[in-house]
């Protein structure tokens, strides 16, 4: 089975920044951890993608967050981060990460709650 642990949400100020961390484990290697992201979803409201990143590095951003938030990843460690600067009110929403993982499937975390207080 495969785990995903988030960590680092929270309730910031608008203008302020985050950072969201999210460690994949369990019976996997590495290797085949195609593409690890971050997806959002408000209550009533279908889950959208916040951004992506492939093993080696290509990164896919949603337009409402390109510029403000960056996406990064620690093969070594099977772990995702996600900077988010410049915050705004409309990024309130509860965070899942996703590990694509070659022949089995995508995997989800539990989620992690982020609120900015305008």
């Amino acid at each position: 089975q495969v785990q995903l642990v988030e960590n680092g949400g929270g309730l910031v100020q608008a203008g302020g920044s985050l950072r969201l961390s999210c460690a994949a484990s369990g019976r996997i290697f590495s290797i085949n951890i195609k593409s690890m992201g971050w997806y959002r979803q408000a209550p009533g409201k279908q889950r959208e993608l916040v951004a992506t990143i492939t093993r080696g590095g290509n990164t896919n951003y949603a337009d409402s967050v390109k510029g403000r938030f960056t996406i990064s990843r620690d093969n070594a460690k099977n772990t995702v981060y996600l900077q988010m600067n410049s915050l705004k009110a409309e990024d309130t929403d509860v965070y899942y990460c996703n590990a694509a993982i070659s022949n089995r499937g995508d995997f989800w975390g539990q989620g992690t709650q982020v609120t900015v207080s305008s």
